[in-house]
């Protein structure tokens, strides 16, 4: 994959860092747990979204038609049997929502609205009645409203479009009503578990020093993942306890400094702390050509003989000049980022050098790849 192509090299934190270690930086609670039995729940149903003004799915998407024909079968229409329900009109969608943790019935969540066939436009639609089901398949809400649009397409008579951002997607603010709760073992059990959003051990043992200090011995950790709190038992006491818990700063942990690659968008992220080992790399890049060509051998007229066609082949390789990087032991972030920044390296350079440093085991830090 050629990176060059692709998006600029990020390199993040490029202040000059001192020469000690990364202090401890005190975060919010809420910024590092998640509480177990108070989370979002995703809800998804499938609908049609009506009153279009043609741009709708096309005859090609079955499922669609089907699916008016079933919509009209509920109201009592009777539709022949093998009659196809061609309208441009309607659009056959995905409705997507998050059912927040708590919400009770009647209370109303935002939706959001996917084209499912081949519509050009979800701009000026309706979203007819749509339930909503959870992974265990039981319907909690139910949608319906116009859908909020937030891009548009054109096309002329020529064939030539025009469109911005996405108009076959779009949402319905307060577009649905939930039916139906999900049960939560919040305020049934004693104790109250929160799961670290990153594990590390660290920063468990920081959180129970910090509960501990300010509450009583109440607050344990098993492991690197997860602190019990005792919480008391009356609800109103429970949710005024947690609102405490949330609002504590607590030390985090120092990680191991990263080197994050994105092979996909050759971004490279070079996180605050990182330094190298004495190391020179030398990187230089290998250029190989091949062109084909056919040539053609035509006889004269009364020659007698047979045209004929020859392939041809040239290849060349061009060794572009080597560049080198020198770092001295120690060497911080802002070092790396002068050094590659002044020989003009792309990520995919600044990729290739830092795999050879950490094999090298000259990189203090992880080399990470998604």
């Amino acid at each position: 994959m050629n990176f060059r192509k692709l998006i600029a090299l990020t390199l993040a934190l490029s202040l000059t860092l001192g020469a000690t270690a990364p202090a401890q930086a005190a975060q919010a609670l809420r910024n590092l747990v998640a509480i177990e039995g108070v989370r979002d729940n995703p809800l998804v149903g499938y609908g049609l979204v009506v009153g279009l003004n043609g741009s709708g799915d096309s005859t090609q998407v079955k499922f669609s038609s089907q699916s008016v024909i079933n919509m009209l079968k509920q109201f009592g229409v009777k539709v022949p049997d093998g009659t196809d329900a061609k309208s441009k009109n309607v659009a056959t969608v995905m409705v997507s929502a998050v059912f927040p943790p708590g919400y009770r019935k009647g209370q109303s969540i935002d939706v959001t609205v996917s084209s499912m066939g081949d519509a050009k436009s979800l701009r000026g639609g309706a979203l007819l009645l749509t339930p909503l089901r959870a992974a265990d398949g039981e319907v909690y809400a139910l949608a319906q409203g116009n859908v909020v649009v937030g891009g548009f397409s054109a096309q002329g008579k020529s064939g030539s479009s025009i469109t911005v951002n996405t108009p076959t997607s779009g949402r319905i603010p307060s577009g649905a009503n939930i039916e139906r709760e999900i049960p939560t073992d919040f305020t049934s059990k004693p104790t109250v578990r929160l799961s670290l959003r990153h594990p590390h051990f660290q920063t468990a043992i920081n959180i129970v020093d910090s509960i501990n200090k300010r509450f009583g011995d109440i607050a344990t950790a098993s492991d690197a993942t997860s602190v019990d709190v005792v919480a008391p038992a009356n609800p109103t006491q429970r949710v005024a306890f947690m609102a405490k818990l949330e609002a504590m700063n607590v030390d985090v942990g120092v990680d191991a400094p990263r080197v994050v690659f994105n092979s996909r968008t050759g971004t490279v992220v070079i996180a605050e702390g990182l330094r190298v080992r004495a190391a020179a790399v030398t990187h230089g890049s290998l250029k190989v050509v091949i062109s084909e060509s056919t040539k053609v051998s035509q006889p004269n007229a009364l020659a007698g003989g047979q045209t004929v066609a020859a392939p041809q082949s040239q290849v060349s390789a061009d060794q572009g000049p080597a560049q080198m990087f020198n770092w001295p032991a120690g060497a911080k972030l802002q070092t790396i980022i002068d050094v590659v920044n002044s020989l003009g390296a792309t990520p995919d350079d600044i990729m290739a050098i830092l795999q050879a440093l950490d094999q090298a085991g000259a990189i203090e830090g992880e080399l990470v790849v998604i």
